[in-house]
């Protein structure tokens, strides 16, 4: 709850309207029954006439509707109060996602974050919009009402004192069960949003395995948990509103015998101040109840603010990297470095260097670190412990820009936008780029013969995703980039695998042409490659196993040599 009072105070504007608001509506309920008072005085124990009792009738209206007044500005800066907090917590939600997209995208559903972006988020709704104006409002006007009780009649203001706690009491004895329900109900629609969604992406490979009606009962399954959690929040919402009433009922009961009897049997207090304090206490104690129905809704809102909290704890903070330089060759150093996926794989500390050239290869099965490993090293994760140095500066003390303009990520999948040829290359160019200096890039990644075939040269559109291209026309393209760059550290993920014979050539030789000016880290799955680079790191089950030439690990290492022995067709089985 105090994660969400925070944000709820970071708006002082609008507290401060609230809580003169609630000032506003206090005294008008004051003026209210003080007015209502006056004439029913003037008119039964007093018999004035219609134009003596005129003003008090016209003061009358205006405190009703300084109240009526007051009661709508507390409900809409309550909503507008809502909204922008709604706002910000879906601003910091998205913002941790665009930080730390690969952290975001690798473990959950799209569904489940789908749901916590709309349904989790706009469940917070009642906590801003009821509970923060309800709150302030019990804390301001019950005491200026319980004040002007006291100064009225002691008696009644000390068997309000009496019975009033009985009221908080009960919001936290029931609300620690609402809680418990409340949270289940959000973890139920969480996983009913992210089963459904995951289910409707795949309903073609379901029906072609033949598992759509598991999916369905499975479908059914959550969706009926999700019904009984709702229900279970129901029947608590119903049994707090309904003990708050005999409360209220049975306080304000106790008060008008009491009055009553002092004003019938011991004739020891006048009629004025007795009506005017049985006039007030229903409005105290109603004022307690909305709060305890408002402390209901507040509870159903803390599970889903306990579920955003945790999502932005996953997604833990954004690298930065400070105003150092990076100088090519670059020369990386871990130092303990490790990772785990919340309570998933765990990548195990790892320390070794790189040095500045070197052509570093990582192999190993399926599962076994590889890409978390090459993702912690390029920045796109960051680690869990530990520490990685560059160039011997410490990650932190690097400028995140000028990291990134002096690096380079091929994948096996490489992303093409929609646009010209020309705009996908020049991606991550600064400045502008001469046009010889795009054809030399184009060239030496063996693209532009492909490209001066066609009509439109440079400026040819291609499709979201490189539609129009093949696998291995995508992978040119994205090299030419990275030969405009002229990248410093360059990171591969085996970019030839699944390509034709004389596309994988081309491919290798490009590579191999870039990589004699940066530092080259790739993971590995063909033997040429392996072969080919100055050291080799085998990782498994997210460990460093061995790390050598690869005449070093044949020689010493026996499971590398049998991989070696096992490999067909210059790919190592995985």
């Amino acid at each position: 709850m105090e994660n969400l009072k925070q944000l709820a105070y970071r708006q002082n504007t609008r507290i401060r309207l609230l809580f003169l608001a609630s000032f506003a509506k206090g005294l008008a309920i004051i003026g209210q029954a003080l007015f209502f008072v006056w004439v029913a005085d003037a008119v039964f124990l007093k018999a004035a006439s219609f134009d003596e009792v005129l003003p008090l009738l016209g003061a009358l209206l205006l405190v009703i509707l300084l109240r009526a007044g007051a009661s709508y500005w507390i409900g809409r800066l309550g909503i507008t109060l809502s909204t922008q907090a709604r706002r910000n917590l879906r601003s910091d939600i998205i913002q941790s996602y665009k930080e730390n997209p690969l952290q975001a995208s690798i473990a959950g559903q799209s569904g489940r974050r789908i749901g916590l972006l709309l349904e989790a988020i706009d469940d917070t709704d009642g906590f801003f919009s009821k509970y923060i104006p309800q709150m302030i409002q019990s804390y301001t006007i019950p005491l200026m009402l319980l004040g002007v009780i006291f100064y009225l009649n002691w008696t009644t203001g000390l068997i309000i004192l009496i019975t009033a706690p009985f009221i908080p009491l009960f919001m936290a004895i029931v609300g620690k069960r609402t809680k418990q329900k409340a949270d289940e109900k959000v973890e139920q629609l969480a996983n009913f949003s992210g089963t459904f969604l995951d289910v409707l992406q795949g309903l073609t490979t379901l029906r072609l395995f033949g598992q759509t009606k598991r999916q369905s009962q499975l479908i059914r399954d959550n969706s009926l948990k999700f019904r009984d959690s709702t229900m279970d929040v129901l029947k608590s919402a119903f049994l707090s509103s309904l003990t708050l009433e005999y409360i209220s009922m049975l306080s304000i009961g106790i008060v008008a015998l009491e009055i009553g009897i002092r004003l019938v049997v011991f004739d020891s207090i006048t009629f004025f101040p007795a009506f005017l304090v049985l006039l007030l206490v229903p409005d105290f104690f109603n004022l307690l109840k909305d709060f305890g129905s408002a402390f209901h809704t507040a509870r159903g809102s803390i599970a889903s603010s306990e579920l955003i909290q945790s999502e932005l704890a996953e997604q833990h903070e954004p690298v930065k990297w400070g105003s150092a330089p990076v100088q090519a060759p670059v020369h990386l150093a871990l130092d303990g470095v490790g990772f785990q996926y919340g309570n998933g794989f765990q990548l195990s500390p790892i320390t070794f260097d790189i040095r500045a050239g070197e052509t570093t290869a990582l192999i190993g099965a399926s599962g076994s670190g590889k890409s978390t490993l090459m993702n912690l090293m390029s920045g796109l994760l960051p680690a869990s412990e530990g520490r990685l140095l560059i160039n011997g500066m410490p990650q932190l003390q690097v400028s995140e820009i000028e990291w990134y303009q002096n690096l380079s990520y091929i994948t096996q999948d490489p992303y093409v936008f929609s646009g010209t040829i020309k705009e996908n290359i020049m991606i991550g160019a600064a400045g502008k780029v001469p046009e010889e200096e795009l054809e030399r890039a184009a060239h030496k990644a063996g693209i532009l013969e492909l490209v001066e075939s066609l009509p439109e040269g440079f400026n040819t559109l291609v499709g979201e995703a490189g539609r129009g291209l093949s696998g291995g026309e995508k992978q040119r393209l994205v090299l030419a980039r990275a030969f405009l760059k002229k990248p410093s550290l360059v990171f591969f993920d085996e970019p030839t695998a699944g390509l034709d014979l004389q596309t994988e050539k081309v491919l290798q030789r490009a590579i191999a042409e870039l990589s004699q000016k940066a530092t080259v880290i790739t993971i590995a799955h063909r033997l040429h490659t392996i072969q080919q680079a100055d050291r080799i790191i085998v990782m498994d089950s997210g460990k460093v196993s061995a790390s050598g030439t690869h005449e070093e690990l044949l020689t010493n290492f026996e499971p590398y040599r049998l991989m070696i022995e096992a490999q067909q067709g210059g790919k190592i089985h995985e």
